[in-house]
């Protein structure tokens, strides 16, 4: 299987329930969904022009949409030649269920690497049965993408973004929709560290005892 990639490097996850992981963070290039508060937005369309060479996507500096086709196969190679003690995987976007991650996780695991997926909830999700999945549901963000039941059944995280009190009102009517007994993560994140958003998470979570996310990297100012 090939994919388009925009990075492969490794941090600290920042966000959801393993915020504060050393991960290796593979990003795909590609996404239609096109929010609004995006912050990885250089990630939305494959441009022809901007495919590069595997060195650019390993050695990149600045955040930018040059990419590149990897294999599942090849993948797992570059990440094993870096010799990064991590086994923590993020396969993060653009959208990456836009694909096939069968291959790649299930690649990944054999290696000895623990999968997590990022995914917006607007495709149907297709990985390793190990794979953790955090949806963060795009709720009334494009009206030719709507969030799709099967990723949210899947989901071991819900991870939702929160700007005002009505947000709130939406994800209560997708956890309606969940309501199947299995013990998912809710991860409640403000949009941009706004302190108001962050007021409004902050109030929910201790009132429903759900989780707080905080962009942690955001705030270390790391990538």
């Amino acid at each position: 299987m090939i994919y388009p990639i925009n990075e492969i490097f490794h941090t600290i996850q920042g966000e959801g329930l393993y915020t504060g992981i050393p991960a290796i963070f593979i990003r795909f290039q590609g996404c239609p969904v096109n929010c609004s508060w995006c912050d990885t937005k250089y990630t939305w369309k494959k441009l022809k022009s901007r495919i590069g060479l595997l060195e650019d996507i390993l050695s990149k500096k600045t955040e930018n949409n040059i990419w590149c086709y990897l294999s599942s196969t090849f993948i797992v190679k570059i990440i094993e030649r870096q010799k990064w003690n991590i086994n923590h995987i993020v396969i993060t976007g653009g959208e990456p269920s836009i694909y096939d991650l069968r291959p790649l996780t299930f690649a990944l695991e054999k290696a000895g690497f623990f999968c997590q997926l990022e995914t917006s909830g607007t495709y149907k999700i297709y990985c390793s049965e190990k794979t953790w999945v955090t949806v963060s549901p795009k709720i009334n963000v494009n009206k030719d993408y709507p969030i799709l039941s099967q990723p949210l059944f899947r989901s071991d995280e819900i991870k939702y973004l929160v700007e005002n009190e009505n947000d709130i009102n939406l994800l209560d009517s997708i956890l309606l929709q969940v309501n199947d007994n299995k013990k998912r993560i809710i991860s409640l994140q403000p949009v941009s560290c706004s302190q108001i958003a962050t007021d409004i998470c902050i109030k929910n979570c201790i009132s429903h005892n759900w989780h707080l996310s905080i962009q942690t990297h955001k705030y270390l100012s790391i990538k």
